[in-house]
């Protein structure tokens, strides 16, 4: 099993820094959060929370992530990364495949994208693309994406997009793994259908649940269970090497974890903090 580092709403100054302790001390992979921006005035609730706050302020930081990825990639040579996770249908295809094709080139493939559907009508609206379609449209932007990223000529001619024949290069260095964030039935089943999934806040146990559930889909489309990633955020009961274990057992291949977040609400935690606390965790987990 591996361990990731989540570095979302930390300072983007810190990002280089950050990412250059992560490999130094074993983590295997960084990753970031996504959101185009913060409006002052929000029309759905957050769906991750039991009172729809969202876990996030207008105050947090929230980089483009591939031109952080990138920036990161320049000062690492193992270290990979991934969005957790990068809303995909506020996007267009071809913008997106074309920023994550050249991310590919410039990390020498150290890449991976974790997809959600979002939840925020107004990054949506202001970007014009369908929110109430999104998951029709992040359906076809993925086979849209994997056409153009063949650096072949393509054509493609659906719902949401229409053109051809183009061809787009540089071609991603190798294969763009896709991780499916998301909770919901139709999450759920969108992600056994890729490459891996990226888990919410659970418990073991809940975690479990879900692990199995993809893997019975996974079954029922013919799909292998080895190769397939799942990603999870440090589960909410899981403080020991012992339970770390059992989590590999489950099928987790990647831990991520902040793990400053007992620090995360000192207004003057700094970048040593930060360092200090992945030193903690390393020692205790990853060494």
């Amino acid at each position: 099993m591996q361990y990731g580092l989540s570095i979302a709403f930390c300072d983007p100054n810190e990002y280089i820094p950050l990412a250059k302790a992560a490999e130094e001390r074993g983590f295997a992979w960084v990753s970031l959060s996504d959101h185009l921006f913060y409006p002052q005035t929000m029309s759905a609730p957050y769906p991750y929370t039991a009172d729809g706050k969202a876990r996030f302020s207008e105050n947090d930081f929230f980089p483009e992530p591939w031109t952080a990825i990138t920036a990161m990639a320049q000062h690492t040579t193992t270290l990979r990364f991934y969005t957790n996770i990068y809303i995909l249908p506020a996007r267009n295809a071809i913008h997106a495949a074309k920023a994550l094709a050249a991310t590919s080139v410039f990390s020498n493939g150290r890449i991976a994208l974790g997809v959600g559907m979002g939840w925020m009508p107004e990054e949506f609206s202001a970007s014009g693309q369908p929110f109430k379609q999104r998951g029709r449209h992040a359906d076809e932007m993925l086979i849209v994406m994997k056409k153009l990223w063949s650096g072949e000529w393509a054509e493609h001619h659906g719902e949401f997009y229409d053109f051809g024949p183009v061809r787009m290069l540089p071609k991603p260095v190798t294969p763009i793994p896709i991780y499916i964030g998301g909770i919901s039935d139709a999450a759920i089943k969108r992600a056994a259908k890729h490459d891996g999934w990226i888990s919410d806040l659970h418990t073991i146990a809940d975690l479990k649940t879900l692990i199995d559930k993809i893997y019975a889909l996974r079954e029922e489309y013919s799909l292998p269970r080895e190769g397939y990633k799942i990603s999870c955020f440090n589960p909410l009961d899981a403080h020991t090497r012992e339970q770390y274990a059992q989590l590999e057992t489950m099928g987790v291949t990647t831990v991520s974890s902040m793990p400053w977040a007992t620090l995360a609400f000192n207004d003057n935690i700094t970048l040593s903090d930060k360092i200090k606390a992945m030193d903690d965790y390393a020692t205790a987990f990853i060494v």
